[in-house]
This record gives structure tokens, sequence and C-alpha cells, in this order.
């Protein structure tokens, strides 16, 4: 098994328990589209931010029966904007 294997599987194993303390469907967890946003966040805008725009997207699927995860942070993602491209 190779190291990102076996990362992946022990992401798996917490992300069931932790969903499962919280009473959450872990199903619903998308791993790649959390680390994908959380890149563009981190890159596009700010790092410390990343973490944010994942809750505040979790916030957002939560709050709405039958979300479109992916239209919702395709909308999340229209405002990373500014830090990087005001520095440039």
């Amino acid at each position: 098994m190779s190291d990102l294997a076996a990362a992946e599987t022990q992401w798996h194993d917490w992300i069931e328990e932790a969903c499962d303390a919280l009473d959450v469907d872990a199903s619903l967890v998308d791993v790649k589209t959390i680390h994908g946003l959380t890149k563009r966040i981190a890159h596009g805008y700010d790092r410390p931010m990343a973490p944010v725009g994942a809750f505040i997207l979790g916030l957002a699927v939560g709050g709405r029966e039958g979300a479109d995860v992916g239209a919702l942070r395709a909308v999340l993602e229209s405002t990373i904007h500014g830090r990087h491209e005001e520095e440039a």
C-alpha cells in the first residue's frame, strides 16, 4: 500500500468517526472537492481563509434541502479575488 493510499484509508476512518459523532452522513463528504476548494482559496486569496471557506460552503449546503454542492462551490469560488491579485 502506498503512503497516499494509507493516508486516504486513515482519512476515511476519521471521516466516518467524525460523521458518526455528529450524526452526519459520511457519504456526503467529498475530500477531493473540499481539497480543490481550499487549494483555490489558499492560492487565489489567502491560505488562512481556506478552512473558513470550506466551513462557509458547509453552512450553505447544510442550510438548503437538496443543495447543489457544485453550484454553491462555483458561487463561493466567484468571490475568490483580491488579495493576491491586488499584490501583483
